[in-house]
């Protein structure tokens, strides 16, 4: 079964432990980071637990970065990441849902969110646009950097493409 709720503090050490031991890093201080921006408004949070365990995440960014959303006041879906032994089970999905539904009620009409472009975000890249989303058409950006034609760029996570989505 399936819960979503919204982060604690006792979830820090169960993300960035998972996220460490797959040699990513920590990610305790971005962590505490978005439970700041939580508790100031600036963001949202939404864990999802599967029969009771810590399953995944997604946050909303209410003032994102990315400068063509910002100018247009588009809330930005960011970093939703399933533990790997819960994905295929729909929790990315109802995640996504909650956090879609999350923005219409504070009366936005579009989304956005950005995904990265190696082999490694084909599935989130298939997932946005069986929900709807649609290229921003400003082509690729590199952390938040809209890039122009002749840019060399390192493939990592922060090259990107953005998508908006109309919220009916």
């Amino acid at each position: 079964m399936i819960k979503i709720r919204s982060m604690k503090e006792s979830d820090i050490s169960v993300i960035s432990k998972y996220i460490s031991d797959l040699g990513w890093g920590s990610k305790t201080d971005t962590l505490k980071k978005y439970l700041f921006e939580q508790s100031s408004g600036e963001r949202d949070i939404f864990i999802a637990e599967y029969d009771g365990e810590l399953a995944a995440y997604v946050t909303i960014l209410w003032i994102p970065s990315y400068k063509p959303f910002n100018e247009k006041n588009i809330p930005e879906i960011k970093d939703l990441f399933a533990f790997y032994e819960y994905r295929k089970k729909g929790i990315a999905t109802q995640l996504m849902d909650k956090a879609e539904s999350r923005i219409k009620e504070k009366g936005y009409k579009t989304v956005g969110l950005g995904v990265g472009l190696y082999s490694d975000y084909g599935t989130a890249q298939r997932m946005y646009i069986k929900r709807g989303y649609n290229f921003d058409g400003l082509g690729i950006n590199y952390d938040g950097e809209i890039l122009k034609s002749g840019i060399d760029v390192r493939v990592d996570d922060s090259l990107g493409l953005c998508l908006t989505k109309e919220l009916c």
